[in-house]
């Protein structure tokens, strides 16, 4: 084993949380050594991939926080790169186009009068008569928007992201999600403007900016910026081994090119998720800590590329499947976020977004079966014709979303609290966390991290969900968590 020299820093992870601790650091000078597993990419889920000239990316990520500090960073380092964009990603049922967030009159008109006027008496009924003490997601949606407009526009794409019964949901999840709408908070947005209480409603903002090349080509300007101040980015570097003695975290074993490295290093960052970190310490971990850790729970999706002889199918960047007859749960289409991502303008690349887990039948079909039912469900929703496919290619993301079950607070606790033992690691991001937020989320904890280790005193896990620090409104990992379904007892 060939042994390295010690970095002031070591960064386990290439993401938006690791990078930007990188970022931050190298502009103060400080030396570090960023490790990512990824053999060819950088920025984690945030970055953009490229198939045959076809750029795309894991999931769509639009540039939009309420933090300014962030919006700074993306305008100070991609400049005239960043595209503003008008957003337009609408709901797909029974093969008509609904606006999202919902417009009145829209619905009236695909609905059909004789729906409307059903949802209209579901939503009184359900004002006069509400489902007394909400206990699911469908509780809490049927009491603000009645139980056809949950039917119609709730129930199936939820049942399909998370892969349960949205009676089976607790309703925290709605209450934090949609915690800004009702039917009576549309009908005011769509005829009175999308503020509420002279606050932008971040589930409606209507514009965003956007790298013209993909979220991917920030994250390799970051890269550059790190490597120009005499740190490094290690790709195909993953970290098999986190040595400690009890009080510090001492080195990182990596295999790199058939070998393996031992890195020192005086102060670690790590943003790989946190069941793999637990997993890696050397000396290990109590056994209450190793099994907490194996409990804790993901959710992960299939992204199916498909490359269609069309110059146009919708003008969306991406469009919700609420129709049941179908598994796939999203569209994106990547041309309408920049028209830079497909190399010839009368063809268009799709991405198809299956959520599900790796223990999933429709996870474990060969690629090939995969991409033949999403071109027949891409058939069956009438956006093309099958003789028009000219490519594909299907991209397995794991650990794509911490969920957030029963009990999975007091497991992050209990490994919170062994972790403080280690006086110099810190962890950060989606995954380091396990916590199910946005990309300018995890930027913030990876720049508050660099703080730190030049003398600051941030906490972490106070970082809410609109990526500011220090909400006072509550404690613990519970402040401004993006929540994800909790399955009831």
């Amino acid at each position: 084993m060939k042994r390295e020299k010690i970095f002031p820093v070591v960064i386990i992870g290439a993401g938006p949380a690791g990078l930007s601790a990188a970022y931050e650091l190298a502009l103060q000078n400080i030396k570090t050594l960023v490790l990512e597993k990824d053999p060819k990419y950088v920025g984690g889920l945030a970055k953009t991939l490229n198939y045959k000239g076809f750029r795309f990316d894991i999931g769509g990520h639009r540039f939009f926080s309420k933090n300014k500090e962030i919006e700074n960073l993306w305008n100070k380092i991609l400049g005239r790169d960043l595209l503003l964009k008008k957003r337009l990603s609408r709901i797909f049922y029974r093969k008509k186009f609904f606006h999202y967030p919902l417009q009145p009159l829209n619905a009236l008109v695909n609905l059909g009068f004789l729906t409307a006027i059903g949802v209209f008496a579901s939503y009184v009924l359900a004002r006069v008569f509400p489902i007394k003490n909400e206990h699911s997601f469908e509780d809490w949606v049927v009491n603000r928007f009645g139980r056809r407009l949950y039917t119609i526009f709730f129930k199936t794409y939820t049942e399909k992201v998370w892969g349960i019964p949205c009676n089976k949901i607790s309703k925290d999840w709605a209450a934090q999600r949609i915690r800004d709408l009702s039917l009576k908070e549309l009908i005011l947005n769509a005829f009175l403007g999308r503020k509420k209480h002279g606050e932008v409603v971040k589930t409606l903002t209507d514009r965003f900016k956007y790298p013209k090349l993909g979220p991917g080509m920030f994250w390799w300007k970051v890269k550059e910026i790190i490597e120009d101040h005499s740190s490094s980015v290690l790709l195909g570097s993953p970290a098999v081994s986190v040595l400690h003695n009890g009080k510090k975290i001492t080195s990182v074993i990596v295999e790199r090119e058939g070998s393996k490295i031992n890195i020192l290093g005086d102060h670690f960052i790590s943003s790989m998720p946190l069941v793999e970190l637990i997993n890696c310490l050397n000396p290990k971990p109590p056994s209450r800590v190793l099994h907490v850790a194996q409990n804790l729970k993901y959710r992960d999706f299939l992204l199916v590329v498909v490359v269609i002889a069309k110059k146009n199918l919708f003008p969306d960047q991406w469009i919700y499947i609420h129709d049941p007859n179908v598994r796939v749960g999203r569209i994106q289409n990547f041309k309408n976020w920049s028209d830079l991502m497909v190399p010839k303008s009368d063809l268009t690349c799709l991405g198809l977004e299956y959520f599900c887990s790796k223990k999933d039948e429709l996870w474990n079909k060969a690629d090939d079966k995969i991409i033949e039912i999403a071109v027949k469900e891409l058939e069956f929703l009438g956006f093309i014709n099958k003789t028009e496919v000219l490519s594909r290619k299907v991209i397995r993301v794991t650990e794509a979303y911490p969920v957030y079950d029963r009990g999975y607070l007091s497991k992050v606790q209990i490994i919170r609290k062994y972790l403080q033992n280690f006086t110099n690691l810190q962890v950060v991001g989606r995954n380091g966390m396990h916590k199910y937020n946005n990309q300018d989320h995890a930027m913030m904890t990876g720049l508050l991290a660099a703080r730190n280790i030049m003398g600051g005193k941030f906490d972490l896990w106070r970082v809410t969900s609109d990526a500011v620090y220090g909400d006072e409104r509550g404690k613990g990992v519970t402040v401004g968590e993006r929540l994800t379904p909790k399955r009831l007892g």
